[in-house]
């Protein structure tokens, strides 16, 4: 396929790139239903702009032209040539040095059917969907495919990505591997949509879960190749797993395969993760609601609002699994889907060990959970609720952290996130009467304000649990939790997504991808923390946290978007010399402190990408684009070592106008085969550090 080379600055076309296809079946084409929270709690945004007139709406519009429109006409008139290389010469000498870990050349906008990379930089595909996982898996055939096969095999559409390092071997690590959904129409030449075949649904509830696979890498490269070692696996959606902590053991939990609404069978759309302090694995269980059917058939008012709450609503699913299975049939099993929405602790370390989800850090559509450990050992654990206006969680553990890696230990802080205390985030603006929602910055120079954890749910060391939701039990607190969090007026944000503590610093980072329901038909309207309706690019949040107190500080990192509209902010930087970004989804850090943020569905016509942003010091806000992924795919799960970066191709080749006879990419395998999410690495030629 041609290259095609987009230039630096490109112009908003209003929509997400996302095909309407990734959608019905990453999401259950959850954008295109009613907004799931219509609560009226207290929202920030709604005083002020209640007392705001239309005059002064209109003035502060027309100061938004003249303070930061100018800035994009000036940006406009710069030497693109030099953005678009990666130069830092323009500001060096105002600047400074680049900072480690940021020195590289920007990779320019495009939509090339490869994973492109820096100059002086190679990649290579670690393992694709069908690779083996197992010794005995058989080799991967896509046109006769199997569920014993994919029970063996690399998942499809792979999220998350993990690295733990082997004790005692240099150089290998377990590669742990979220695969969040399946997309049939790309999976099989003869997909009925209408009649799936049940080998079909067998494989696709196969191809979910996650992998564990050891992998091994190459002196003086950053390749990492797949081994059969001895704690390779496969977790699937037939999988056991545990239920723990408040909600365990609940009549809300409790069905006919499982009278003790204990154990689960299976984990779906499994988002992003995270990797513990004392190694394993946390994994979070996002957009479940896909897979029930018939919600349209509960007559029971209180059943109904909980079920309309998490967007579950009318009869068949997209994927027809309830026709094969009546735990996926809500008027069969009405409590099957109160037991996904969880966060999944998973120990790779033990191929016989049973994961958990923990019922503890609540339930609602995780994006991930991400660990900080206080000085005192306290685990304190970050979640977004991934859905337009949905909020931000945290957790903190009344348990403290053994440190070693004994298996004592290990069984120890599996622990830790089963007693606690759940809170949601309630966020205030320092400058509420200069919000328009033009994404006009405010006269201060920055998004800024503080905000406050509101307390949910307690689960205590005995086992029991108490509310903290007035006529809410424990139990409907860690069930319900969008609803708790409904009743004490937490602040509706724009798509929660990753959160990630700073290694270096200890401040938390949250991705907030866009919300184009944003003041838009009555929506809730506009906020310091979430500043443009209509929200096409999205933003990223920085939390200055007392991680576990409960309240903080913010500011707004960046407002993604082209850099040439005035309604995008680059911590303050120079907004000739970034990268545009748009849809900021998977957070992650290197060695020296940079954030590093991969995208999902770049608003501004090129494909997704991964990108660096410094945080402190004069170049603060500097966005660099390091790599971009084939036509039509998502970057997620992204590793960032000193060697070598690993990100997942999710979804390459879903565009509306392909199908299996006329595929939109064939990447990774090229000729003319059919497209295949996989996971890469990438590294520097000479076999030197990353950024350096």
């Amino acid at each position: 396929m041609a290259r095609r080379v987009l230039p630096l600055f490109v112009t908003h076309d209003g929509i997400s790139s996302r095909s309407n296809i990734t959608c019905k079946y990453k999401c259950g084409d959850a954008c295109s239903h009613a907004v799931p929270n219509t609560s009226r709690g207290e929202y920030f945004g709604d005083i002020v702009r209640a007392a705001v007139s239309r005059r002064g709406v209109l003035r502060g519009g027309a100061v938004a032209v003249l303070a930061v429109g100018a800035g994009g006409v000036l940006t406009a008139c710069a030497d693109d040539s030099a953005a678009a290389a990666g130069s830092d010469t323009a500001a060096a000498g105002d600047l400074g040095p680049v900072p480690d870990g940021t020195n590289f050349t920007a990779v320019a906008p495009n939509t090339d059917d490869a994973v492109t990379v820096p100059e002086g930089y190679e990649n290579d595909v670690v393992i694709r969907w069908g690779d083996p996982v197992l010794p005995d898996a058989p080799a991967f055939d896509i046109g006769n495919q199997t569920a014993t096969a994919q029970e063996k095999q690399f998942g499809f559409n792979n999220d998350f990505a993990g690295l733990l390092p082997v004790d005692g071997r240099p150089d290998t690590y377990l590669l742990v591997v979220n695969h969040e959904y399946t997309t049939e129409p790309f999976m099989f030449a003869d997909y009925d949509p209408d009649d799936p075949t049940e080998e079909q649904v067998r494989i696709g509830i196969a191809g979910h879960g996650l992998s564990v696979v050891q992998v091994k890498g190459e002196p003086g490269t950053g390749r990492l190749t797949p081994e059969f070692g001895e704690y390779n696996r496969r977790i699937t959606g037939t999988t056991e797993l545990l239920l723990t902590g408040p909600a365990a053991g609940s009549d809300l939990l409790k069905t006919t395969a499982d009278p003790t609404g204990t154990r689960v069978a299976g984990t779906f759309n499994n988002c992003a993760g995270g990797l513990t302090p004392w190694g394993t694995v946390l994994s979070g269980e996002e957009n479940f609601d896909q897979y029930f059917a018939n919600a349209e058939s509960v007559t029971d008012p209180v059943v109904a609002e909980r079920l309309a709450r998490y967007g579950l609503e009318g009869a068949d699913t997209e994927r027809k699994w309830e026709r094969f299975d009546n735990r996926f049939d809500i008027a069969a099993e009405p409590n099957e889907v109160n037991r996904f929405g969880w966060i999944v602790e998973i120990d790779p370390w033990d191929p016989n060990s049973v994961p958990v989800k923990h019922t503890a850090l609540g339930r609602f559509k995780h994006e991930a959970a991400t660990v900080h450990i206080t000085g005192d050992g306290t685990v304190v654990s970050y979640s977004g609720d991934d859905e337009r206006f949905d909020y931000m969680y945290k957790f903190v553990s009344s348990r403290k952290m053994q440190p070693g890696n004994s298996r004592a230990a290990m069984r120890h802080n599996m622990t830790l996130l089963d007693a606690g205390t759940l809170y949601v985030a309630k966020l205030s603006g320092d400058h509420p009467d200069e919000i328009d929602g033009s994404g006009r910055l405010p006269e201060a120079g920055e998004f800024r304000g503080s905000g406050e954890w509101i307390p949910l749910l307690r689960a205590n060391e005995d086992g029991s649990a108490e509310s903290l939701v007035d006529g809410m039990s424990a139990e409907e607190v860690a069930v319900f939790t969008r609803l708790a969090g409904d009743r004490v007026g937490a602040t509706k944000m724009d798509r929660p997504e990753d959160f990630e503590p700073n290694p270096v610093t200890g401040k938390v980072y949250v991705a907030l991808t866009n919300n184009t329901k944003r003041g838009v038909d009555g929506a809730a309207p506009a906020d310091e923390a979430n500043p443009r309706e209509n929200n096409k690019n999205g933003q990223v949040l920085e939390i200055d946290d007392d991680h576990a107190g409960t309240s903080f500080t913010w500011t707004l990192l960046l407002v993604c978007g082209d850099p040439n509209e005035a309604d995008t902010y680059f911590g303050g930087f120079d907004k000739s010399q970034v990268s545009p970004i748009s849809c900021p989804d998977n957070l992650a850090f290197d060695s020296y402190g940079n954030l590093w943020i991969s995208t999902d569905g770049n608003a501004l016509g090129s494909n997704d990408g991964l990108f660096s942003v410094v945080l402190d010091g004069p170049r603060r806000g500097e966005t660099k684009q390091f790599l971009t992924v084939p036509i039509g795919a998502e970057t997620c799960g992204p590793i960032v070592q000193d060697g070598r970066v690993v990100v997942c191709v999710q979804h390459p080749g879903e565009t509306d106008d392909a199908s299996w006879a006329s595929p939109a990419s064939h990447w990774p395998d090229g000729g003319d085969s059919q497209p295949r999410p996989a996971v890469v690495a990438a590294w520097k030629s000479d076999g030197g550090r990353i950024g350096v």
